[in-house]
């Protein structure tokens, strides 16, 4: 047996003019021809299989039928309009799109996130979480409107929202790391895979001050970094800014040297896009930074 598939858009001058209390009315607020509309209903009629309307003194009612019709009709155009405004018939009003290294998705992003959600309440963020290669390919795609990431003082840096300190890392148990400067042991170290700039840091640190080392864990996620400070494996250099609890500034407990330079925070932007809501996220961005390092 073949299913009768209802025509949408006649569905919705039925509704229309049921709602508008005439079809003329309901003509004119779509935007079609009283004729058009007419024929309209006269199709749902036919797909129906049964009258939708009866005469009622010089006007037209609704039938039993014509009353079930309409409450399906209703209910047919709430999910269509839901799943096209859900699926994007055309991208959110104020969306905007950023980009982030992993060092700012549990520290920097939520303060970003709080403030967009309280100057723009209907607007609609994308976040994508990855390496800085990643991500300023991605800007420069078109995929994304801004990226925060670390700087090298490179041309392509961007605007330098702030200059933070790298620091040795080790887990917040001290007694977890089985090394000591006195040990004779080589230091074991947990980096980013090259090149990184901590990792370029920490290397000339550790030649400079004659310090042997070697590389005991290497990973491209900031999270794993984390979990294999915290097992004691070895040593890291970032920055304070969005440090776990778990793990803490190690400079001084275990007198690693401390001549490590400042790391740039750069924030990117696309070379086109809406002015307004770029400018907005971009301030919301230079404002949760600054708030995250006091």
């Amino acid at each position: 047996m073949r299913r009768t598939t209802f025509d949408l858009d006649a569905l919705r001058s039925f509704a229309t003019g049921m709602e508008l209390g005439g079809f003329a009315k309901a003509a004119e607020h779509l935007g079609r021809s009283a004729s058009a509309v007419s024929a309209q209903l006269k199709k749902l009629e036919q797909q129906a299989g049964t009258p939708i309307f009866r005469k009622s003194g010089r006007g037209l009612a609704l039938t039993e039928a014509g009353e079930v019709m309409l409450a399906y009709a209703r209910r047919l155009i709430a999910l269509n309009d839901e799943a096209a405004s859900t699926l994007g018939d055309a991208p959110p009003e104020n969306a905007v799109r950023l980009g982030l290294q992993e060092d700012f998705a549990e520290s920097v992003l939520p303060e970003i996130l709080g403030r967009v959600a309280r100057t723009h309440p209907k607007g609609h963020v994308e976040a994508r979480v990855g390496l800085k290669t990643e991500l300023l390919a991605r800007l420069a795609a078109g995929e994304l409107d801004l990226a925060l990431t670390w700087g090298d003082g490179a041309s392509n840096d961007g605007e330098r929202v702030a200059d933070l300190p790298m620091c040795w890392v080790g887990p917040a148990d001290a007694a977890r790391v089985q090394w000591s400067l006195t040990s004779g042991e080589p230091m074991p170290l947990v980096m980013f895979e090259a090149p990184c700039a901590c990792r370029s840091a920490a290397l000339a640190a550790l030649d400079h001050a004659s310090i042997a080392w070697r590389i005991a864990f290497t990973s491209p996620n900031v999270s794993a970094l984390w979990a294999a400070v915290e097992a004691g494996l070895g040593f890291t250099v970032r920055t304070p800014l969005g440090l776990p609890a778990r793990v803490k500034v190690a400079d001084s407990v275990f007198g690693l040297p401390s001549a490590l330079p400042m790391l740039p925070l750069c924030l990117h932007r696309a070379a086109s896009g809406s002015a307004s809501t770029i400018e907005d996220l971009a301030v919301a961005v230079r404002e949760s930074v600054t708030a995250c390092l006091r």
